[in-house]
C-alpha cells in the first residue's frame, strides 16, 4: 500500500489524512443505524419538481477565509426549508471545524437523510456517530485486488463498504476517474459521487463528471445513483450536471456563501431548461471538500 505521498496528493490533503490517522478512535460498541433512504429522497425531490440537492453544512476549510459561526442546526433547517433533498455535514474537526455533536443535533432536527462528510480510513472510525450515509473516498482506501491502492493506514474499500452496511449505513463512494469508478462498482457501490476536483492539483473541471458518468456500464446504470460533487455554483452548472446524468448534486460553498435558504432554493429550483449568466462563479474554487462537496 502506498503512503499518502505516493498517491500524489496535494499537501493540504495529506495534512488532513495525517490528522485522520492520529484521531482518537471511538470507544464503545458498534453503532446501529436506521438510515433514511437517500435515493428515495432524491426521487421525492424530483417528483416535486426540485433538483435533488445535497446541501453541505461546512463551517470552514483550509482554503477558505474565516469561519461561519452560525448555529449549524439553524443553517441545516434553512437548507431543508429551501428545498434540499438531503444534507452533508462535516465532522472533521481540525481543518473544517466540524463535529460529531453538530451532526447529531442536525440529524435530530431534520427529516431528510444526512451524510457524514469526513476522511474515514479505518472501520473503527465509522462508530463515531450515527448518520444515514457515510462518505468513502476510493482514492484513499485500499483494494483486495490491488496492493498499490490506497494510502498508508487505510482499510480496503471492500471491507469499509461491508462494515458500513453491517451497521446500517448507506455508503457514498467518491471517485474521480474511470478506474476508480470501476473499483467502486466492482466493490458493490450503489451510490457513487463523482468529484470534479482533482485531489492532487485541487483544480475543478465539470467535464470530469461528464466523462466518468459516461463510463458507467449501461446494464448497471439503473442500479447506481450518481451524485455530482464540487464546482457547482450556478444554475447553468446544475443544468449541465443533470444533463450529463447526475441524479443529485452535492453543493457546499455556493450555498454556504450568503443566505443558505435562498441559495438552496435557487439551485433546487433549476431544471434542465433553465440557465443564468455563466459569469457567476464559485468563490471557493479550490475547496478540497467542495464536492459540491
Amino acid at each position: 500500500m502506498n503512503t499518502s505521498s505516493g498517491q500524489g496528493l496535494a499537501p493540504a490533503v495529506e495534512r488532513i489524512l495525517d490528522a485522520a490517522r492520529t484521531r482518537d478512535p471511538p470507544t464503545g460498541d458498534h453503532v446501529g443505524v436506521d438510515a433514511r433512504d437517500l435515493p428515495a429522497a432524491f426521487e421525492t425531490a424530483a417528483a416535486d419538481g426540485r433538483t435533488p440537492i445535497v446541501a453541505e453544512v461546512k463551517p470552514t476549510s483550509p482554503t477558505t477565509d474565516g469561519t461561519r459561526d452560525d448555529d449549524p442546526v439553524e443553517l441545516a433547517t434553512e437548507m431543508v426549508d429551501g428545498g434540499a433533498a438531503a444534507l452533508s455535514v462535516l465532522t472533521e474537526p481540525e481543518h473544517f471545524g466540524g463535529s460529531t455533536d453538530a451532526l447529531e443535533r442536525i440529524r435530530d432536527a431534520v427529516d431528510v437523510p444526512v451524510l457524514r462528510k469526513d476522511f474515514l480510513l479505518r472501520e473503527s472510525q465509522l462508530d463515531a456517530v450515527e448518520s444515514d450515509v457515510v462518505l468513502l473516498i476510493a482514492r484513499f482506501l485500499g483494494s483486495e485486488t490491488d496492493a498499490d491502492a490506497g494510502v498508508d493506514g487505510a482499510d480496503t474499500l471492500e471491507s469499509m463498504l461491508a462494515a458500513a452496511r453491517d451497521r446500517g449505513f448507506q455508503a457514498l463512494v467518491e471517485v474521480h476517474t474511470e478506474a476508480e469508478l470501476e473499483r467502486a462498482l466492482d466493490a458493490g457501490a450503489r451510490i457513487v459521487g463523482v468529484n470534479n476536483r482533482d485531489l492532487a492539483a485541487l483544480d475543478v473541471d465539470l467535464s470530469t463528471f461528464e466523462r466518468v458518468a459516461d463510463a458507467v456500464p449501461a446494464d448497471a446504470r439503473a442500479d447506481v445513483t450518481l451524485i455530482a460533487e464540487s464546482g457547482v455554483a450556478t444554475t447553468d452548472d446544475v443544468a449541465r450536471m443533470r444533463a450529463a446524468g447526475a441524479d443529485a448534486l452535492l453543493v457546499g460553498s455556493a450555498i454556504m456563501d450568503g443566505d443558505v435558504h435562498e441559495n438552496t432554493r435557487r439551485l433546487a429550483a433549476t431544471n434542465g431548461a433553465e440557465a443564468v449568466d455563466s459569469s457567476e462563479t464559485d468563490d471557493d474554487s479550490t475547496d478540497i471538500t467542495e464536492t459540491t462537496q
